[in-house]
């Protein structure tokens, strides 16, 4: 312990009772010295800690990874040093300013504080705080859409590498220009317009375009021709595109859709029949929007309309010949001339009213007469009949078709409900499907009967006004439910053959009739000795219902031994039953005539 610490101890520790000299004249004493000195170093590390906290104070709030102006103090080999208002100065490598060799001492650079501690010592970046500044204004080009010089300074698979604030982004080859760029290598090593189109903050990959600027441009000359242009110019232009509608038209930077319907005053199916590739043309303007920047042009316009040369002698009732050039869902429309066009409906093709689509009376390219129902020359509207060419077949048909009488008809469309037959020109009549057999269960009518097969019907039920007759094929004979009625009633036996067996039952042919079907259960196949019947079988049946409405037969094996045995259980009991009986009544006689006896006594 040293002289000073001794000294303290004697002016801060005076002999107590307890403490004595010793041989060499020194203090011995009973205090503990080793508390004392542990709680002086307290005293000392926290006057530090204060110290630190006001040093601290005095410091200015500096981020880590900030950004922050300084001044160039001092610069040697391998360090530049600069001075951001820090109590320390900040080192940097000199390596960062190889692209700054204006470098000096009082420069006024922007540096990132990369670290600092306590001490104040901070490590600063150039380059960083550089980067930093570039991505902040791509980043707000971006967002502004602002138009931004660019250098090209290589050529990269798919496009080019444009070196935008010292950061390389990449333009692809298809936004170069608005038309495909084969050879990338002329655009290296010159300056270029570009515009951010995409950015990735993740990967710090940055997408430019200059074709957009190009379009920007093309746009903007669009809109100022469009502005110009007005309904009824005749302008030149180039056909540009083919479409099945019809196609665009190039009119010098603006393009206009030519409709298929404005080609020619007469139909086309396909506009190469008017106009092909690279041919120009005159055409004038049909419409113009200038809100969404559309035009419409014509061809056929500049031509006389074709109703112009209709013979003007045509009226209602004249008789025309025309051709059928297009059919729609309600009608069909036919061509009088070149380009003038009239309305068959289908309520005029025939006096028949099962017509569910023109094409059941005519197709494309059919050739016909008509007659004129009406005619607008102003409006150009002509609608025609056909079926006024004839006199209405339904007006006498009563003394034709009456009730009960029997006619041959041509089977000519299957519905789900039935078929239709022509009996004559515009007269048509349905069989429903439940009338063309008494016996065959049939679920379609295409089953029973082929198109244009000729059938024997009668009538069954005649509407004038609604122009209906219903028929009939099976009433032309005599219903044999009638006859099997009499034959197959309920407990007859007959033979039959099993012909279809399936998971329910079997199918039963009456070996004296082949035409009907009777239906036996699985569980009224079973033979006496307990096996089933199989296909191909011949025994008898016995019938257990019948059905004449719905044609039915149900006829069961297993009952006819069954019935049998129960017929002679119920025998053994009559006889046990009479011989019962019997004995009784001859024991109550007995005893009678004992108790008569009785009495007599």
């Amino acid at each position: 312990m040293s002289n000073q610490t001794e000294e303290i101890k004697r002016k801060e520790s005076p002999l107590s009772d307890n403490d004595k000299l010793n041989d060499q004249g020194k203090i011995e004493t009973s205090f503990d010295w080793t508390k004392y000195e542990t709680h002086l170093n307290d005293d000392i590390l926290e006057e530090r800690k204060k110290f630190e906290e006001l040093y601290t104070k005095t410091l200015p709030n500096i981020q880590e990874l900030e950004i922050y102006k300084g001044v160039v103090t001092h610069i040697t080999d391998k360090t530049v040093i600069v001075d951001i208002g820090f109590k320390a100065e900040g080192a940097i490598p000199i390596s960062e300013f190889r692209e700054n060799s204006n470098i000096q001492v009082e420069s006024k650079i922007e540096v990132m504080v990369v670290k600092m501690d306590y001490k104040g010592q901070c490590i600063l970046s150039y380059q960083k705080a550089k980067m930093l500044r570039n991505w902040q204004k791509i980043n707000e080009s971006y967002e502004k859409s602002e138009v931004i010089l660019g250098y090209v300074a290589a050529r990269t698979k798919g496009g080019l590498i444009v070196e935008i604030f010292d950061i390389e982004c990449f333009l692809p080859g298809s936004h170069i220009n608005v038309k495909p760029v084969r050879d990338y290598d002329t655009y290296v090593g010159k300056t270029m317009e570009v515009k951010v189109v995409k950015i990735n903050q993740k990967t710090k990959n940055v997408v430019v375009s200059h074709k957009v600027l190009i379009e920007r441009d093309i746009e903007e000359q669009r809109k100022e021709m469009i502005s110009k242009l007005d309904k009824g110019q005749v302008l030149e232009g180039k056909i540009k595109n083919i479409l099945p509608y019809g196609a665009f038209v190039d009119l010098g930077g603006v393009d206009a859709l030519l409709h298929i319907t404005d080609m020619s005053w007469p139909h086309i199916n396909h506009p190469t029949e008017v106009v092909q590739l690279e041919q120009e043309l005159k055409f004038v303007v049909l419409g113009v929007d200038k809100e969404k920047n559309r035009v419409q042009l014509g061809l056929k316009q500049l031509q006389p309309h074709p109703w112009n040369s209709l013979d003007k002698d045509l009226k209602v009732g004249s008789r025309v010949k025309g051709k059928v050039t297009v059919l729609a869902d309600y009608g069909a429309f036919v061509e009088i001339i070149p380009g003038v066009e009239a309305l068959l409906h289908i309520s005029e093709m025939s006096w028949s009213t099962d017509l569910s689509s023109p094409q059941d009376f005519l197709q494309i390219g059919d050739e016909l007469e008509a007659v004129i129902l009406t005619i607008d020359r102003q409006e150009r509207k002509m609608s025609l009949s056909v079926k006024q060419l004839t006199k209405d077949p339904w007006i006498d048909i009563q003394d034709r078709y009456p009730i009960g009488s029997k006619h041959i008809g041509f089977v000519k469309k299957f519905t789900s409900f039935g078929v239709f037959l022509k009996l004559e020109k515009g007269i048509s009549g349905v069989i429903y499907t439940n009338d063309l057999s008494w016996i065959k269960k049939i679920k379609h009518s295409s089953e029973f009967c082929n198109i244009n097969d000729e059938l024997e019907v009668i009538v069954l039920s005649l509407d004038p006004q609604a122009r209906r007759i219903n028929l009939g094929h099976k009433q032309l004979t005599e219903n044999p439910w009638d006859k099997y009625e009499k034959n197959y009633y309920v407990g007859s036996i007959h033979n039959g053959i099993i012909s279809n067996l399936f998971d329910k039952g079997a199918s039963v042919k009456f070996s004296q009739n082949q035409e009907i079907e009777a239906f036996s259960p699985l569980r009224f196949l079973e033979k006496k000795d307990g096996s089933i019947l199989k296909k191909g079988e011949k025994t008898n049946f016995k019938v257990i219902e019948f059905n004449k409405e719905t044609k039915k037969i149900v006829v069961s094996h297993t009952s006819i031994y069954r019935d049998k045995d129960k017929k002679k259980e119920q025998r053994v009991r009559n006889r046990k039953f009479e011989r019962s009986t019997l004995g009784d009544i001859e024991g109550l006689a007995k005893l009678k005539e004992q108790i008569e006896k009785e009495k007599n006594k």
